[in-house]
């Protein structure tokens, strides 16, 4: 890779709202662009929002979802990239014939250069997952994607890395959910609501176990293990009735934080991503040192099924 600069940004999104996602996409793009940035990153299902779709019906799942890389989302993700002369990643429902995807698109000016399915769907029956990996070419670096839930699986961010990715974006809708983690849990929205005249009460929750203590626990390991870039980015506010913890931040192979998002709101951070800590990090070493006459348990079959289940409840679909 080359030495880059890469936003990664955060907002509050409106469920269903297209129109106005995509002007979110914009005006933080500007902002990206203004701080040097080449890449920006949003995060997973930005443009139609997330959430929400969790009882949709699979008639409702379609309606949102659009063709990639030919529907009018991503072409107004194009513009946007072409104007502020950064390429842009965001998240979208695809739609492909009859099968639904929770997709990542990459753009950059005119080009759709990739895009990536979410490799362990769950948020409705009727989203499909994913079936392979993704390795693209990037203004001069090798770059990975994985969203969400693809990230707790660590096999995932090893074989995205060992395809050859120095920078994996990791686009997330999470936090401050119901978990048996000891301190976690929901944020209350009235704390939201009252962000202005009472900051401290809501950051002291999304600092704490609930946010960012959580995201601390495994976030620096993935960049750390692989010696990779990592760049998180998350929604902040209200999601479907819920509170999120944003915290948008990108981490080097050393599982440091360079840069984050602190701001109570809508907010853009940029750091600088060089190539020479990639060629000293600790987890490039233990890739060179693994034993791969070893690990035949990794990849044997199994009679059971994969099942990707959050830790908390979904909302049940309407038929």
């Amino acid at each position: 890779m080359r030495e880059i600069r890469i936003g990664a940004a955060q907002f509050e999104n409106r469920d269903g709202d297209k129109a106005y996602n995509l002007s979110r996409i914009r005006e933080l793009t500007a902002q990206a662009a203004k701080q040097g940035a080449e890449i920006v990153s949003f995060h997973e299902c930005c443009i139609p929002a997330y959430s929400f779709i969790q009882a949709f019906s699979k008639p409702q799942v379609l309606e949102l979802a659009e063709q990639v890389p030919d529907g009018p989302s991503v072409n107004e993700l194009k513009a946007i990239s072409k104007e502020y002369g950064v390429a842009v990643l965001a998240g979208i429902l695809e739609r492909d014939g009859d099968e639904i995807y929770n997709t990542y698109v990459v753009v950059d000016g005119d080009e759709f250069i990739a895009k990536f399915r979410k490799l362990h769907a769950f948020i409705n029956p009727h989203v499909s997952s994913g079936d392979e990996y993704c390795v693209f070419e990037l203004r001069g670096c090798k770059c990975g994607i994985l969203i969400c839930y693809d990230n707790n699986i660590i096999e995932n961010v090893r074989m995205t890395t060992l395809l050859g990715a120095d920078i994996v974006f990791m686009p997330h809708v999470t936090g401050c959910l119901p978990s048996v983690m000891p301190g976690r849990g929901l944020v209350d929205p009235k704390l939201w609501e009252n962000r202005e005249n009472d900051p401290v009460s809501l950051r002291q929750e999304f600092s704490g176990p609930k946010g960012r203590g959580w995201l601390m626990h495994w976030l620096p390991a993935r960049a750390y293990d692989n010696g990779i870039y990592a760049v998180f980015t998350n929604p902040v506010g209200m999601d479907a009735g819920e509170v999120r913890n944003g915290n948008a931040m990108i981490l080097d192979p050393f599982g440091e934080v360079i840069t984050e998002c602190h701001v109570l709101g809508d907010d853009v951070t940029v750091g600088t991503c060089t190539p020479e800590k990639i060629n000293v990090a600790s987890g490039r070493r233990y890739i060179r040192a693994r034993r791969t006459d070893l690990y035949g348990k990794l990849s044997e079959p199994t009679d059971e099924k994969p099942m990707t289940e959050p830790g908390w409840s979904l909302k049940k679909p309407n038929e």
